[in-house]
């Protein structure tokens, strides 16, 4: 990344980007998380089995596949700021048609719908962050990926208060996405147009090998990112699931499991431009996700309500880094332009957030819901040994 600062001309306008870049994560955050608070309620209404559910969620990844393909090209003819507000538009109104569902198939439909448009937003988005955090000339990424958090913990704590107070889903969620089109209409003004998506390579003689290079890094973040990102698939669509159905509590409580752990990940991403850029990239995502395998492990042991939330919500704080380490190197790779290095990273990030947990719920009807969320405290694990990924490719 560039050491140099924007110059004072032109400091209000990137103050502005970053306002807008930093209100279109917190959008993003809403749409991702605007259900999961309801899914056990929609799996109710529509007779779905864990198995059933599990399949039902494959839309949601099969769209994301398809929409982070079409994202460079995308970015490329119409900027990343025209397609990370059309995109944010498309995922308010698939949040609506998830509320509307009434039978297996046109829920289908709503989560590819939805996937589509949150892998096409998150591209977007994070070319945006990555620009802005250039110009910058310090580490922005953590702190844009905490509004993410903030986001999902907001409507989390919204659907499960909903959920409670047995608010219809339909109604619930045609609120959230009319409030997500006002967010981005009101706060997105600021993103940086076309030439943000422009990257001129310091050096171009070298451009070349560190593009061979940089091919294997982005394999290796996105690897990264798919161990992280099956975890925070799981805690999204599972943890209420489980609490509900395996450890017998109500739909409010139900709900407290995924919002401890958006939570402590709003918290460590919110910190961790600082612990970063003081401690390194490599030694903090090695200490977080061990203390999220660890953590996690642990409270699936315990089989208590009150375990079970805090490992969940330790999870969260173990791996809130991984997302904004792994997109910033990926959109600064020398020899790769930063929305084809995102793009790559985000479609295996987003196959494990988004394609886990219909994995979560096969796993589970056959070895039980507890069995299979251990899956994420493994891959968790894991990061430990790949962390040092993620130097070789800052550097």
């Amino acid at each position: 990344m560039s050491e140099t600062t924007a110059a004072p001309g032109t400091a209000p306008a990137l103050r502005r980007a970053r306002r807008a870049a930093t209100v279109a994560f917190l959008a993003h955050g809403l749409i991702a998380a605007a259900w999961v608070a309801r899914i056990p309620q929609i799996k109710g209404h529509l007779g779905l089995s864990d198995g059933v559910l599990g399949l039902a969620l494959l839309g949601a990844p099969a769209g994301v596949v398809a929409a982070t393909r079409a994202a460079g090209p995308a970015i490329a003819r119409w900027s990343s700021r025209t397609v990370t507000l059309a995109a944010g538009a498309a995922g308010a109104a698939a949040v609506v048609a998830i509320g509307l569902s009434w039978n297996l198939p046109s829920l289908v439909a709503a989560l590819l719908a939805l996937g589509a448009s949150l892998g096409m937003m998150d591209v977007g988005m994070n070319a945006q962050g990555v620009a802005v955090e250039r110009r910058y000339g310090r580490p922005l990424m953590s702190g844009l990926h905490g509004a993410y958090s903030v986001g999902t913990l907001a409507v989390a704590l919204a659907g499960a208060g909903a959920a409670h107070a047995h608010v219809p889903v339909a109604a619930h969620l045609a609120v959230l996405a009319a409030a997500v089109l006002a967010v981005l209409a009101i706060g997105c003004r600021g993103l940086l147009d076309a030439s943000a998506d422009v990257h001129e390579e310091p050096d171009a003689d070298a451009a070349p090998a560190a593009g061979r290079a940089g091919r294997w890094a982005l394999a290796m973040l996105g690897v990264i990112g798919l161990c992280s990102f099956v975890g925070e698939g799981a805690m999204a669509d599972w943890s209420a699931v489980y609490l509900k159905e395996d450890l017998g509590t109500g739909p409010g409580l139900a709900g407290l499991g995924y919002a401890g752990c958006a939570v402590a990940m709003a918290a460590g991403r919110l910190a961790g431009d600082a612990v970063v850029a003081r401690f390194g990239p490599v030694p903090v995502l090695r200490a977080g996700s061990l203390v999220a395998a660890t953590g996690l492990g642990a409270g699936l042991l315990l089989a208590h309500p009150a375990a079970a939330v805090t490992g969940f919500t330790l999870f969260g704080l173990g791996v809130a880094v991984v997302a904004p380490v792994t997109f910033s190197a990926a959109g600064n790779l020398p020899g790769v332009p930063a929305a084809t290095g995102i793009a790559r990273v985000t479609s295996l990030g987003y196959l494990g957030l988004l394609g886990g947990p219909p994995v979560i719920g096969l796993l589970a009807e056959g070895a039980g819901l507890p069995w299979a969320l251990a899956v994420p405290a493994v891959l968790a694990a894991m990061i430990v040994v790949l962390g040092g990924a993620a130097g070789r490719a800052g550097r």
